[in-house]
């Protein structure tokens, strides 16, 4: 892991770094010491490390929990060189919807296709990232919603470290089977007017996954209308099930 540049606003430090080929960005509150709890975010579909959604979340989590925040560039997004695969892909899968096919089936597809490369290197970032001394072996958390919760679902189900989820606006058909297999607490949230997820596939995804506690937070509106509370219900989540 190799630090590239270092800025510090508001009482929050940011570094961003490579581990490999992988682009990443680290968040601690300025000044920490010691062991803290890590949240690892998932961006979104054609964003990267650094959207405003990733940032406004890193910065609720360290500024007012006292967390450690990585979130990474997934493979053929932010700093990240083109996939041809991918790319061959998502331009049939266009071709495809133009037909006529419905389109929930072919993005399902497509995140098992990248969560087979992510997986991996999320561990290995959360490896690293827990060798800086002001981070340490604390307990992890997971955000991510949309292509992070396609890539998010397979990650918290095969990571023993994680111990609390956010995750939302996906569906079943391609992780129900690893939503099975997540045991741990899960804030899940819907849009009910969900026009890239069918509502009814991600009910089955809240339902398959085999965690005791889990909670379902739907809200009026289309895929990319989050309301700005559920951010302070995250918060409140993590900082109940990390501290």
């Amino acid at each position: 892991m190799r630090f590239i540049s270092e800025t510090s606003a508001d009482g929050v430090r940011e570094r961003l770094f490579t581990l490999g080929e992988i682009p990443g960005v680290l968040w601690t509150p300025e000044g920490a010491v010691g062991v803290r709890p890590l949240v690892v975010v998932g961006h979104g579909g054609g964003q990267h490390k650094k959207a405003p959604g990733v940032l406004v979340r890193a910065l609720r989590f360290v500024g007012e929990c006292g967390f450690a925040v990585v979130a990474v560039d997934v493979p053929a997004h932010g700093d990240r060189p083109k996939v041809e695969e991918f790319d061959r892909i998502v331009a049939e899968n266009q071709a495809r919807v133009e037909a006529g096919e419905e389109l929930a089936p072919l993005i399902a597809g497509f995140q098992a296709l990248v969560a087979r490369r992510t997986v991996p290197e999320w561990r290995a970032v959360i490896d690293a990232v827990q060798a800086v001394d002001e981070v340490g072996a604390g307990p992890v958390g997971y955000w991510g919603v949309s292509l992070g919760c396609g890539l998010g679902v397979p990650f918290v189900a095969a990571e023993p470290r994680v111990r609390a989820a956010v995750l939302g606006l996906g569906g079943a058909l391609a992780t129900a089977e690893a939503a099975a297999r997540i045991t741990v607490p899960v804030e899940f949230l819907v849009q009910w007017d969900d026009e890239r997820v069918p509502r009814d596939q991600s009910l089955a995804l809240f339902d398959a996954l085999g965690s005791a506690e889990k909670t379902l937070h739907a809200n009026p509106g289309r895929h990319g209308e989050i309301p700005g509370f559920e951010l302070d219900s995250a918060v409140r989540f993590f900082a109940r099930h990390l501290r």
